[in-house]
């Protein structure tokens, strides 16, 4: 079974900082992150929650499908920056939507996280006769996690949303998923540490391997996570298409998770594709962990730049360290 995507929607806050705002409290440039990011801009909470940007996306999707709120049987929301511990970012989403009910499921895969939640919401159809229409959404505020004293990753993350409603189809699906969890230190963020009435003091250390410090900032290794990235890439998008014997050529349009331009030009040299195959916006958004692939995908539907009957990968890889790919017919 393959899946249809029947509409798909964005919301982006309307706060927006370009590369020189940042000159004003750390030492970079505007030529210094054009030249090595390929960001420009990126939008910023002024503070919009993740569950509101989530729904607001959402509901954007579901009219352009023109489904109502009681026609979608599953949410899959992807984030690492909800809102709550409890409830989840999708039941805030359902919530919002009005599609009470229907069965709401929260992925945490960070920037892998959209290519997960829309797998997962295609295996949901596949199995239960019962669901129409799924909506997949991802929502991220990196910016709350972001360390403004740290000039090596401030200038990299944004917020914002994006959703798309699917339906099944007879067309073509693959998809290749994996993660790589001796990766981890690389590039992580901590939660509250455990605590409670009855823990000695000290309490007992537990070494997880990673790094000291950073509080509950984005901690990232640059040199690990571009090694990874563009290994990651290139194997995602071939373990998905050898599946079906695919020829990775016939894609009519790739649209990577819009980490750094740089990975994505040496990742598409190894997989042997054109630049230009490959759908690019990170110098609008930045980095938005999960968002980044729907807000492309959004933007790319509305400017004509996909077409019925396009063949279209999406491919992430981001924190665990988690990767993968989806090949499906527009």
């Amino acid at each position: 079974m393959g899946i249809k995507i029947a509409g798909t929607g964005s919301y982006a806050p309307e706060l927006v900082v370009e590369n020189n705002d940042f000159t004003a409290f750390v030492d970079t440039s505007d030529e210094w992150i054009r030249t090595r990011t390929g960001m420009v801009q990126r939008h910023i909470s002024s503070g919009e929650p993740t569950w509101y940007m989530g729904a607001k996306a959402a509901q954007e999707a579901m009219n352009h499908a023109g489904i109502a709120a009681n026609q979608v049987g599953l949410i899959v929301a992807a984030t690492i920056t909800g809102d709550y511990y409890a409830p989840s970012l999708s039941c805030m989403i359902q919530r919002e939507l009005g599609a009470i009910g229907c069965i709401a499921i929260d992925v945490n895969c960070a920037c892998a996280g959209f290519v997960y939640a829309f797998d997962l919401a295609r295996r949901y159809l596949e199995t239960d006769p019962e669901l129409t229409y799924a909506v997949v959404v991802s929502s991220e505020n990196l910016t709350k996690l972001t360390d403004y004293t740290d000039r090596s990753t401030c200038v990299l993350f944004g917020d914002g949303a994006a959703a798309c409603v699917v339906t099944r189809s007879q067309g073509l699906y693959t998809c290749f998923l994996g993660a790589d969890g001796n990766g981890a230190k690389s590039l992580f963020t901590r939660s509250i540490p455990p605590a409670n009435a009855f823990m000695p003091d000290p309490p007992k250390a537990y070494d997880d391997g990673f790094p000291a410090g950073n509080g509950h900032y984005i901690y990232q290794d640059g040199r690990e996570v571009y090694k990874f990235a563009i290994k990651a890439l290139p194997l995602a998008v071939n373990g998905a298409a050898e599946k079906i014997g695919f020829d990775v050529r016939s894609l009519d349009l790739i649209i990577p998770h819009q980490a750094n331009i740089r990975i994505i030009e040496t990742a598409a040299e190894r997989l042997g594709v054109s630049q230009e195959r490959f759908y690019l916006n990170l110098e609008k958004y930045g980095n938005t962990s999960s968002a980044s692939i729907p807000l492309a995908l959004d933007e790319a539907v509305k400017n004509g730049s996909i077409q019925t009957g396009d063949k279209i990968c999406l491919v992430g890889f981001g924190a665990g360290l988690t990767y993968g790919a989806v090949i499906f017919e527009y």
